[in-house]
């Protein structure tokens, strides 16, 4: 009886891992699946496209913001590499230092080595040391980041049809903008 109860106990459990073995490799299955790129007979991703750089204030002469009217640039570098032309619509900043502002910018740069444009609509939040009477902040940045969706049906060139959004978070120490987002076509 004991011999019978012992085999019976070994069959279940030689079962149920074997079981469990079927569905770890079928999890494992789906996984390879999803993180496999499908690509458009275009050469671009299909789906969402991670994407990853930095930005930093433009230098002189790498991008001429005044000739279009933007307040400031950014040249960004990484997965996308350009010029991203800065427009403020709107700034406020509370007594504690709160900073928030919104606005547009225009991207002119490349993804992949192929050239294109798109607009996004962005939000910037930060702290600073302090605020001006006019709504403008003063002294140095503490902290500060913003999200930037694209504006769908903006994207000229390789990024026609582009949506997707860049988020950054300010390296202070570093004075730059690191990014990451994501990019479908």
């Amino acid at each position: 009886m004991k011999k019978l109860l012992l085999f019976t106990v070994t069959g279940i459990l030689f079962l149920s891992c074997k079981k469990e073995m079927v569905q770890n490799q079928n999890i494992e299955s789906e996984k390879n699946q999803s993180t496999k790129q499908t690509t458009h007979l275009s050469g671009k991703p299909v789906g969402a496209t991670q994407i990853s750089g930095v930005g930093f204030y433009a230098a002189t002469g790498e991008c001429d913001y005044q000739s279009i009217g933007a307040t400031y640039a950014v040249k960004m570098t990484g997965d996308i590499e350009g010029c991203l032309y800065v427009y403020i619509d709107a700034y406020d900043c509370s007594p504690s230092g709160t900073y928030r502002e919104v606005g547009r910018e225009y991207f002119v740069g490349t993804y992949n080595g192929q050239t294109g444009t798109f607009w996004t609509n962005y939000r910037f939040e930060s702290k600073f040391e302090g605020c001006s009477n006019d709504g403008s902040y003063l002294g140095a940045e503490i902290f500060g980041r913003c999200q930037h969706p694209i504006v769908k049906g903006s994207g000229e060139g390789v990024f026609k049809g582009v949506t997707g959004r860049m988020d950054f978070k300010d390296d202070i120490v570093a004075g730059n903008f690191p990014y990451t987002g994501h990019l479908s076509f």
